[in-house]
């Protein structure tokens, strides 16, 4: 009996000790974070508040400033000193240590990543401002994603939109000269996408015609839908189906990847009907 109270006594005691570890985990991955933090806040550029990031420009007397605001700058703007070219070793190996949070952490993003990682997933973070989706237009607006319809609705009213899953999509005088875009709005499945058609003076006169939809949406939500392309005409067909891009993603990149209906000119007249170029269009959820 006394063995047995022993052992239950002794289990008592494993079990307040394995609870330990966990407790003291817990508390130095928040000490952890918090210490991450103090670290991140060294490097913040006193003019701009960004990362001063490698490589790292100090003063005469050790304050740092950040790369684009020191090519601004003559003197040091905290202690008014000329500003030289002394790199400061010590904080360069100490940033290649620290966790930095995204750029756009305040508008949701969560992440946190080593300064060699951080221009690459800011190009790319889903949290970062839209810019406005019309190609080929001097419009510099940028917000949120909520914003965009609103924006393209009171500022590019000549955009027509169109209600369905499968619509034409009707470009019209394709024999205009010079670069030329044709945009219009489709609206299906409680989504909004835009659809484009480009064309593009190559060398020596050669025109290239580009057609992509777009979702007004994520990349997320993009792969939720897939869409055809479709040219018509006297016992012609010609097709292209693919994911939506997101408008985060922009038509230049598709363009520059091929990941879209491209033709050129003379498939364009075999198609065209006056001039005019229509499209067939169908938009499916996956």
């Amino acid at each position: 009996m006394s063995l047995s109270r022993q052992t239950s006594s002794s289990g008592k005691q494993r079990q307040h000790a394995a609870a330990a570890p966990a407790n003291t985990a817990a508390a130095l991955a928040a000490a952890g974070s918090s210490n991450n933090q103090d670290l991140a806040s060294l490097f913040e550029c006193p003019v701009c508040f960004d990362y001063a990031l490698p490589p790292i420009m100090q003063c005469q007397s050790g304050h740092i400033v950040c790369q684009s605001c020191r090519q601004k700058l003559n003197l040091c703007p905290t202690c008014r000193g000329p500003l030289g070219n002394i790199r400061n070793l010590a904080m360069e190996k100490v940033a290649s240590t620290v966790m930095f949070p995204c750029k756009y952490s305040n508008s949701g993003c969560p992440v946190t990543l080593l300064h060699t990682d951080k221009t690459d997933h800011e190009d790319i973070c889903e949290h970062r401002p839209y810019c406005c989706p019309c190609p080929g237009a001097s419009c510099k607006w940028q917000g949120s994603l909520e914003a965009v319809m609103n924006h393209l609705m009171q500022q590019h009213k000549s955009i027509t939109t169109l209600q369905g899953e499968d619509i034409v999509f009707l470009a019209t005088d394709i024999n205009l000269p010079g670069a030329v875009d044709w945009v219009m709005m489709q609206s299906c499945f409680g989504h909004n996408f835009m659809l484009v058609l480009e064309k593009q003076e190559k060398m020596e006169g050669q025109q290239m015609f580009y057609a992509i939809v777009q979702l007004i949406g994520t990349r997320k939500q993009a792969e939720n839908f897939a869409y055809r392309l479709e040219l018509n005409g006297h016992r012609r067909r010609l097709s292209w189906e693919a994911t939506p891009r997101s408008i985060h993603d922009g038509v230049q990149s598709a363009i520059a990847a091929s990941d879209c209906l491209v033709f050129d000119t003379n498939i364009a007249i075999l198609f065209a009907d006056h001039g005019n170029l229509g499209i067939n269009v169908t938009i499916s959820m996956c």
